[in-house]
């Protein structure tokens, strides 16, 4: 039985690409790019209006001049006008191209049009004001966008702005999510007294939906003879294998020794943590799939997948939010064995901005809807018994 810290070391050794792949745009949201955004010309690409009004030359204004003869409209969307004589103005709108031979913008506010001609209203005028300088926000050529990040709403508009009708974003891995358990039958179904229906599989499809990834799903009896047959084909048409239940020390519980005569190398099988402690974690091959086979009580399956598949999921795309927050206990937590603990909290902030855990109290890793009251794993170490209100210790937030 190995630490939680070797354990973590041990899956994020076994990270890899999967590769790139060009989507389209609207299908490129909350992927991680993996191209450099440039811009293709200056932004803003002109001297941008930025309220409607009239454009003057300022030197006009200066010396004394307020009323001034109206000799166009300029609309967004046409090209830019000129102002060619002295004491004239243009009217012209929010987004337009500032005309040649204007410099500042009065905006509708302060300026009274009679006549065909604009008096301005106000003393105070400043050089250059409501213009959205050429180029002041990013020239071209600079980076808007570097390899990496996850793609959001803003990313999705300066990519559109520059043009691009694809992204090239990490591929995402071929996946599947196997249940294990005679006891298990469909959701659809009415189970009898000693069944139970699936939860475990549906419940870490969800989690890796928010990673985008839609998950193929299986049912395993507990036969060896079955379980190793599928294996044998899932273990190379798959990245990455999801199970659960089948690695304790039951009579049934093949799933240790199925892999082992597979070929599948074992990395580690037990972890000092509560819960999740019969954890299994191995390597197919070198470029096979990467297995993950959690215990079968839905806490101790959905907290290892949080804690070690998810971030192993996301290192391997490129994220880069994998560091630890944390968060002050606002109630004390007493556990006695030495195992690393992971607590079910409920997170929230102060008045003061300060990141508050208050434990949620469950009934063990059997006690599936406990969970909905958390929003956190809080990692308590191994070493100490109590740990009082106050203890500030890392978290990490439940997908």
């Amino acid at each position: 039985m190995i630490t939680v810290e070797a354990a973590r070391k041990l899956v994020f050794e076994t990270t890899r690409d999967f590769g790139i792949e060009s989507v389209d745009l609207m299908e490129s949201v909350g992927r991680i790019l993996r191209e450099s955004l440039i811009a293709d010309r200056d932004f803003p690409p002109y001297d941008r209006v930025t309220m409607d009004g009239i454009a003057i030359r300022f030197k006009d204004f200066e010396k004394g001049n307020r009323r001034f003869k109206i000799t166009g409209v300029g609309p967004a969307g046409e090209p830019q006008k000129e102002l060619t004589k002295t004491d004239t103005c243009l009217e012209i709108m929010t987004g337009a191209s500032l005309p040649i031979g204007s410099d500042t913008i009065i905006r509708y506010e302060d300026v009274q049009v009679e006549n065909g001609y604009a008096t301005i209203t106000v003393d105070k005028v400043r050089a250059g004001q409501n213009v959205h300088g050429k180029g002041s926000d990013r020239p071209q050529g600079s980076e808007l966008l570097l390899s990496g990040y996850q793609i959001n709403a803003a990313a999705i508009g300066v990519a559109a702005t520059i043009g691009k009708v694809q992204l090239k974003v990490s591929k995402l891995p071929k996946v599947i999510i196997i249940s294990t358990g005679d006891e298990l039958v469909k959701v659809a179904a009415k189970p009898l007294p000693h069944q139970i229906r699936k939860s475990n599989v549906f419940q870490l499809s969800a989690g890796l939906k928010h990673l985008g990834i839609k998950a193929d799903q299986r049912h395993l009896k507990d036969d060896l003879a079955e379980i190793k047959e599928v294996l044998k084909t899932i273990l190379k048409e798959y990245d990455v294998v999801f199970l659960s239940g089948g690695v304790s020390k039951g009579k049934f519980d093949f799933l240790p020794e199925a892999m082992d005569q597979l070929g599948v190398e074992k990395l580690f099988h037990k972890i000092k943590q509560r819960p999740g402690k019969p954890f299994w974690f191995g390597q197919y091959e070198s470029d096979g799939a990467t297995v993950f086979a959690f215990p079968g009580n839905p806490v101790s399956s959905f907290m290892c997948a949080q804690i070690y598949g998810m971030p192993w999921l996301k290192k391997c795309m490129g994220y880069s939010d994998l560091e630890h927050k944390f968060a002050k206990l606002t109630g004390p937590i007493h556990f006695k064995p030495d195992l690393t603990y992971f607590a079910q909290v409920k997170i929230s902030t102060s008045q003061t901005g300060e990141l508050l855990a208050t434990p949620i109290e469950g009934n063990g890793s059997g006690d599936l809807a406990n969970l909905v009251s958390a929003n956190a794993f809080l990692e308590v170490p191994r070493g100490k018994d109590i740990f009082e209100t106050g203890t500030i210790l890392p978290f990490l937030e439940i997908v």
